[in-house]
């Protein structure tokens, strides 16, 4: 899952919403600099990515992402799931996206003194460009596609992934319409436990 799906499975904590926001930017033993709470939220979303790699639905739907980008479809399947996250209502919280979103970017923003500075600069652009909220538009998706193709080693960045996206929706709409009420009940027990 990507920045939509894991600020909405952080179920409005701050400590995990952080640990969450910047699990991928901490590598190894890093993770002991950061207050067990926010802790929790790196195991939290290393979890989620490990429960969302694994699931058969996901899985299948790769496979639509795989012609034009291999090894990467996992990555680009993240950004489409946040896509279609967006767009179901049954998940929308109560007080919209948009005041989700901006909510969210003001927690992550109060921890701004302890937040790892690769992730302050991309935070940047997140909260600039209101990814949060504008997962919703396709513009948005094809400029994420386009930025992991710039990341990706080995990939062209002429590779038609945001059109095997648009080609494939319906089927990668249907995988995260199976998949995503999995991880939500998934992620709800693990947040209960301590």
């Amino acid at each position: 899952m990507n920045f939509l799906a894991h600020a909405f499975l952080s179920f409005g904590n701050s400590d995990i919403l952080v640990g969450n926001m910047i699990a991928d930017m901490v590598k190894g033993k890093q993770i002991n600099d950061y207050p067990l709470s926010i802790q929790r939220g790196i195991h939290i979303h290393r979890q989620i990515d490990a429960f969302t790699d694994n699931h058969p639905a996901t899985q299948y739907a790769a496979n639509y992402l795989r012609p034009s980008v291999g090894k990467y479809a996992g990555a680009f399947l993240d950004v489409a799931y946040d896509h279609c996250l967006a767009l179901d209502k049954q998940y929308e919280p109560k007080e919209g996206w948009n005041s989700f979103s901006q909510k969210s970017y003001k927690q992550i923003e109060s921890y701004a003194d302890i937040l790892p500075s690769k992730f302050c600069s991309m935070f940047m652009y997140m909260r600039n460009e209101d990814w949060l909220y504008n997962y919703r538009y396709d513009w948005l998706i094809e400029k994420s596609f386009y930025r992991l193709k710039q990341r990706a080693s080995f990939l062209q960045e002429e590779a038609p992934v945001f059109e095997n996206f648009k080609a494939h929706y319906k089927e990668i709409d249907d995988s995260f319409k199976t998949f995503f009420p999995e991880l939500l009940a998934y992620v709800k027990d693990i947040t209960n436990k301590p």
